[in-house]
C-alpha cells in the first residue's frame, strides 16, 4: 500500500483489489449453479441430496463459489490491498464471520449475517490492524516471527473479536435494513424499485452498493420455484442492470467512431477494451466498465446509472424473471421467463447509456499533439 495516498484512495484501491480477486469465484459459482438447474431442474436444493446425482453435484459446486468463498475472498484481498500478504489471513477470517457461519443469530445471540458490508469492513479492519502490527519494534529472531506468527495470531484474533463482539451486530442490522428497504419498494412500486435497484447496481459496478442490491435479489430467490415467479423478478432486473454498463460503453465507443466523435482515448477505443465490454455484458460482469468510470467518473457513472435504471424498470414492466443467481447470457435461454423482454430491456438500457455518454463526455485531446508537446513524437 502507498501510504502517501489519502485514506479515501487507499480504501478505493483496496476495494477494487478485493472485487477483482473475488470475481472468478462469483462467475464460476454462478454458472455452475445455472448449469445445475439446467441439468436437474429448479428444485435441486429441496428434492435431491447434495451430490445425489451429477446435476446436484454441479449445483453445489456453484454454491461453494457464491455462498462459501465469495465474501471471505473479497475480505481477504481488501486487506491485501492495504497490508499486502500478511493481511490476507485476518481478512479472510473476518469475512467468514460476516456470513454468521455458526448461526449465532438463530441461537439468540446479538449477531447476524452482515454479508458484503461485513466483509468489506472486516477486510478494512484487517488491513489497517496488520499495518499497525508491522510497526512493532522488534529485532533479531523476534523480527523474523512477526510475519509468520505474531501478525497471523494477533491479527486474526483482533479482527474476529471486533467483528463478533463489537461491529458485527450493527453491520448485520444495517444489511437487514437495506434489504428490507428494497423489499418494501418492490411491494409499492416496480418502477421505483427498478430505478433504485438499477442505480445501485451501476453506481460502483461490483462494489458495496452494487452487492447490496445483488444480495437483495439473491435473497428473494429463496422463495422461487420457477422463472415466472414474482420472487425471480428482482434477479431479472439485476441481470439487465449489471449487463447494461459494459454493453452501453461498447456501443458508445462504436457510435463515437462511426460519427467521428473523439470521446474516448486510444486505449478505450482499442479492440481489447471493446471486446472486454462485450464479454462483460454477455457474462454479467459489470466490472469491465470500471476503467472507463475511473477515467471520467462524473460523466460516466451517471450515464451508467441512467441506462441501468431504464433497463431494470423495463425488466420489471415486462415481467422478466430469472431463477439463476448469475451467469449472464449463458443461462438466459433456460432460466428466464421472458427472453425477448430481457433483450429488449438490455438493448434499451444500453442505448440510453450510450446516448448519455456521447452527450456528456468531452472530446479527448489529440493524442498525437500531446506526444509532440512532451517530446516523444
Amino acid at each position: 500500500m502507498d501510504e502517501n495516498k489519502s485514506i479515501g484512495r487507499q480504501i478505493q484501491g483496496a476495494l477494487m483489489t478485493g472485487v477483482s480477486y473475488m470475481l472468478p469465484f462469483v462467475v464460476a459459482g454462478g454458472i455452475y449453479i445455472a448449469l445445475g438447474f439446467l441439468l436437474g431442474g429448479y428444485d435441486i436444493p429441496s428434492t435431491i441430496a447434495q451430490g445425489g446425482n451429477f446435476a446436484s453435484t454441479t449445483f453445489w459446486i456453484g454454491k461453494i463459489g457464491l455462498d462459501t468463498f465469495m465474501v471471505p475472498i473479497m475480505a481477504g484481498f481488501v486487506a491485501y490491498g492495504i497490508a499486502d500478504k500478511p493481511g490476507i489471513a485476518p481478512g479472510m477470517f473476518g469475512g467468514w464471520l460476516a456470513l454468521d457461519p455458526w448461526g449465532a443469530a438463530a441461537n439468540g445471540l446479538n449477531y447476524g449475517p452482515s454479508g458484503f458490508i461485513g466483509g468489506i469492513v472486516a477486510g478494512l479492519l484487517a488491513g489497517y490492524i496488520v499495518n499497525l502490527l508491522k510497526k512493532i519494534p522488534l529485532s533479531g529472531m523476534l523480527r523474523s516471527l512477526l510475519t509468520t506468527l505474531i501478525i497471523p495470531l494477533v491479527g486474526v484474533g483482533a479482527v474476529c473479536y471486533l467483528m463478533f463482539y463489537i461491529v458485527g451486530a450493527p453491520l448485520a442490522a444495517l444489511n437487514a435494513a437495506l434489504t428490507s428497504f428494497l423489499a418494501g419498494l418492490g411491494q409499492g412500486s416496480k418502477i421505483l424499485l427498478g430505478i433504485v435497484q438499477g442505480c445501485m447496481l451501476a453506481f460502483d459496478m461490483g462494489g458495496t452498493v452494487n452487492k447490496i442490491a445483488y444480495a437483495f435479489a439473491v435473497g428473494m430467490l429463496a422463495d422461487a420455484t420457477a422463472p415466472g415467479d414474482a420472487a425471480c423478478m428482482p434477479m431479472g432486473a439485476n441481470f439487465v442492470a449489471c449487463c447494461t454498463p459494459p454493453l452501453g460503453i461498447a456501443l458508445a465507443v462504436i457510435l463515437a467512431n462511426v460519427l467521428g466523435k473523439k470521446k474516448f482515448t486510444a486505449e478505450e477505443r482499442s479492440t481489447g477494451s471493446i471486446t472486454g465490454c462485450f464479454v462483460g455484458a454477455a457474462c454479467m460482469i459489470t466490472e469491465f466498465a470500471i476503467p472507463y468510470a475511473v477515467a471520467d467518473p462524473f460523466r460516466v457513472i451517471p450515464s451508467l446509472m441512467a441506462g441501468s435504471a431504464v433497463g431494470a424498470v423495463l425488466a420489471y414492466i415486462m415481467n422478466v424473471g430469472i431463477i439463476a443467481p448469475h451467469g449472464g447470457v449463458f443461462v438466459i435461454f433456460f432460466a428466464c421467463s421472458s427472453i425477448i423482454g430481457y433483450f429488449i430491456a438490455l438493448i434499451a438500457g444500453s442505448l440510453v447509456t450510450a446516448a448519455c455518454l456521447l452527450a456528456l463526455k468531452k472530446d479527448v485531446e489529440d493524442e498525437a499533439v500531446v506526444e509532440d508537446e512532451d517530446g516523444w513524437a
